[in-house]
Order: C-alpha cells, then structure tokens, then sequence
C-alpha cells in the first residue's frame, strides 16, 4: 500500500523530492522502547530498534537494516549513498561506513519524518487505514484494545488548512475531520474486520455528529487507500444497509493526515476514564 496522498506537504518534502530534516529535530533520535521502524510510505519494516545506536549527529542510526528492503543509490552529490525504502522508493536518508560507532563500522542516517514506529519487534509488513467517528479519543480507545491493531494515532484531516489546531477544527471553518490514523498487521486481522469493528463501536446512523458531540469534524467517515479498500468498505456499508440500517457515514480518498496535539494522543490511557459516546457492540 502507497501512502502518498495521505502526507503532508513536510513529509512529501523529505520522503518524495529527496529533502533532509534539520539536525536534533529528529523524534526517533534516541532508543525508548524497543520495536520496529517501518517505511512511512509503504508500511515495510525497515530496521529494528536492536541495531539503533546514538550517534550524537541529530538523526537516528541504525548499524544493520532489517531484511532486505533497503537499496542504495549514489546520492545526486555524487558523494554520499542515498538509501531508499525498496518497494516504494521513498528517500530515506543516506548510509556511511569506517565512522568508528559500533562493530559493524556502518551508520543509516535516517530522518525520522520518512518513518513510522510501532512497539513490536520484527514486524514485516503492516497495513493502515484512517477512520473517523466522532471524537477521536474513543476511537483510538478502542483500536488500541484490538489485536492486530500496532499502532494508532489521532489527528485531523479532510480540511483545507495546513497543519490546523485543535481550537481551529472546532472553531473554525477548516472541514477538517477528527480521524484516528491506525496501523495493522494484515497477517493478525485484515481490512474487513478493520471495517466492521468501527462500525460496531459508533453510531453510523447519526447524522449531525456523535452522541452529544455535534459538528462536522465529529462526522463518521472512512477514508481509503486504494480501490480495493473503497470496495471493501462499500460492501460492508451494503451489508449494513441490507440488515436495516441507515448508514451515513462517508466513504472518502485519504488527503494529508495532520498528527493532533501530544496532549490528544491516548488520551483515556493517560487520564484513566473511559469514551463517553463510544462502546463496542456487536453486529456481525
């Protein structure tokens, strides 16, 4: 799966024009937990938090990739080894050797905004999908308890304003959506229970919001990747509507995804309450 219409204009800068993120800027920078970094733009793990070093450079390093799904071109300087995600091509970083820093003498310097993090070791593969119903902090609630899920993420996307805030979304009129980016393995739970778990956790019959939350940015929308997805969905959305049910929710192409404030990422696992207008009931 290519992610592409779902970064913004920042990441395309790095992962798809071959950009550089400034120096000590990077958020995997340093080791916290151990797990599996993956390709932003493809989902394909790359490198494991066990082969991750400090470096002291401003960017993370790794002494060894993960599998084979690296490659390596020189760089248009000439000089340098550009490396690239070797399923999707995405610009990664640059790789240099006989620096001194660990045994195997090698340094993947990587910026961090060309990958994604999810707290398991040796993941292959993932997929992702993004979903929207009602306010995001019960969403992800819920993904967070589902196996198969690795990681998810809450944000905003739909509108037109760059990199909006929390205040902008609700009181202003950017049409962005509130939206839980989340992140699969495809080996554990595939995209059709993805599909029918959100729809056993909100109400898709509600028209102007969820439960006491009203607005557009709190509208139930699913936003997908390929035409494979959309038709997924569409025959769930059928399948819904076939046993009585008046299902509103949008079915939409993904567009830039905008990573929400730090204080909304799992926010009912720091607070320790529970969703408000979010509960799991089963349908299928």
């Amino acid at each position: 799966m290519i992610k592409t219409n779902s970064l913004t204009p920042k990441e395309k800068e790095i992962i798809i024009h071959k950009g550089t993120e400034a120096c000590y800027t990077a958020s995997f920078d340093r080791v916290h937990t151990n797990g599996t970094y993956l390709c932003k733009n493809c989902g394909i793990g790359l490198f494991s938090s066990k082969d991750q070093f400090h470096s002291g450079t401003g960017w993370p390093s790794f002494d060894r990739e993960l599998g084979n799904n690296l490659k390596k071109d020189k760089d248009l300087d000439n000089i340098r080894t550009e490396v690239l995600c070797k399923r999707c091509s995405s610009h990664l970083g640059h790789v240099f050797f006989g620096e001194g820093f660990t045994e195997l003498n090698t340094r993947y310097c990587i910026n961090s905004i060309a990958l994604d993090f999810v707290p398991f070791e040796d993941v292959s593969d993932t997929e992702e999908v993004i979903l929207a119903a009602g306010c995001f902090w019960g969403v992800e609630y819920h993904f967070g308890k589902l196996n198969g899920v690795l990681r998810t993420e809450v944000g905003y996307t739909g509108g037109f304003v760059d990199n909006p805030s929390y205040e902008q979304v609700c009181n202003t009129n950017t049409f962005h959506i509130e939206a839980v980016r989340i992140i699969y393995a495809p080996k554990i739970i595939d995209y059709k229970h993805i599909i029918q778990f959100f729809f056993e956790i909100h109400n898709f019959q509600q028209i102007d919001g969820q439960g006491p939350d009203i607005g557009h940015q709190y509208l139930s929308n699913i936003f997908y990747y390929s035409e494979v997805q959309e038709k997924l969905a569409n025959n769930i959305i059928h399948q819904l509507q076939d046993m009585g049910y008046k299902v509103v929710t949008g079915l939409k192409p993904v567009t830039a995804f905008w990573k929400a404030e730090d204080y909304h990422q799992k926010y009912y696992n720091k607070n320790g309450h529970l969703p408000y207008c979010h509960k799991w009931e089963k349908i299928f």
